[in-house]
């Protein structure tokens, strides 16, 4: 297998530690992230003075001449497929795109081909600089299969572990554009009742809870208030529909990014979304309250009405702050068009 090798010399007032001093002066351009560096010290693919040294606690001096072997990236076992994407930005090292419903993020038994990642591949081909060690693209965050919107994804290993470090902190701007039942509002004295609600000024719907998977379906995600993991949602309403109303649209936004976390919290505060066959609790409703071309098409509509309409990060390389938006999709457009129908007179 191909290999490059990296060479420079440590600085002056090297930190005490091995690996912090080797991740403080490898060159940029050698793109290796510090969990990249902290797998190649415990391969043995880092030497000092032609010596290898594998313990990442070990002390190094000023001076001292450091040599790098990596390996080149190896191909991905996953296969590339040319499916059309929409691409909103992509650059060295990292690419947004517009996902569309109905595609997987990344392939699973149930979805071994057709994915984005299937996609990827192909599109970005000799461009992926390789993501622990193996050609592929680096996923940071995913969004449901029947989930449209705005995705990022790490083409180098660097620019995976900047995102993902982002994620993490939850500093990443995430706003989604969903259709519910109902309308969340902080004059419902039953919404008010609901442990885990809570409204914020300019009438905020905010929704904290622990999330971990249901004891019996494994494909759901649970509220808890204890054990599981901490999630914050919060949720606005932009637009109500019918009378009472009996449909909103609404704007949402994560401080935490929890497996299916908007629908479940949502589904929870007893505003489930239209078209959700996990949480939805679909609903009869009565065309005294909305026309009936409004419901027809809530019938019609075969998906979660959920969007991933903004995404706003730091560019992990440049330091860049980066923010994107995606208009909503047709079909929740011809949604929200039937749902505007008149009641007749």
């Amino acid at each position: 297998m191909a290999s490059r090798r990296i060479e420079f010399e440590i600085a002056e007032n090297p930190p005490k530690r091995f690996d912090k001093a080797i991740a403080r002066d490898v060159p940029e351009e050698a793109t290796l992230s510090r969990t990249r560096l902290a797998k190649l010290i415990e391969e043995g693919g880092v030497a000092v003075d032609g010596v290898v040294v594998q313990d990442p606690k070990a002390k190094i001096e000023a001076g001292a001449e450091v040599v790098i072997t990596v390996e080149e990236a190896e191909d991905s076992h996953i296969g590339p497929e040319d499916i059309p994407l929409e691409v909103v930005f992509e650059d060295d090292d990292l690419i947004v795109i517009n996902k569309p419903a109905g595609m997987v993020v990344h392939p699973a038994p149930g979805s071994p081909s057709g994915t984005l990642v299937n996609a990827l591949l192909h599109h970005c081909g000799a461009a992926l600089s390789g993501v622990g060690g193996v050609k592929r693209p680096g996923i940071v965050h995913r969004i449901d299969k029947e989930t449209s919107g705005l995705l990022v994804v790490a083409k180098s290993d660097v620019a995976h572990q900047g995102l993902a470090a982002q994620f993490e902190k939850h500093t990443v701007e995430r706003y989604y554009q969903a259709i519910c039942y109902g309308a969340p509002d902080g004059n419902d004295p039953r919404l008010r009742g609901v442990r885990g609600t809570s409204f914020e000024p300019g009438h905020i719907l905010k929704i904290t809870t622990q999330l971990a998977r249901h004891k019996t379906d494994r494909q759901r995600q649970a509220v808890l208030f204890e054990g599981g993991r901490h999630a914050v949602t919060r949720a606005r309403i932009v637009e109500s529909f019918g009378k009472d109303p009996v449909v909103s649209l609404v704007e949402c936004w994560l401080e935490t990014g929890r497996t299916h976390q908007i629908r479940v919290h949502l589904a929870h505060a007893g505003h489930g979304l239209i078209g959700d066959p996990t949480y939805g609790n679909k609903r009869k409703l009565s065309p005294k309250l909305l026309s009936e071309k409004g419901i027809a098409a809530i019938d019609g509509f075969a998906r979660q009405a959920l969007h991933a309409a903004v995404l706003g990060f730091e560019h992990p390389v440049s330091g860049e702050m980066l923010r994107f938006e995606a208009p909503l999709p047709q079909d929740m457009l011809e949604l929200i068009d039937a749902l505007r129908t008149p009641l007749p007179v």
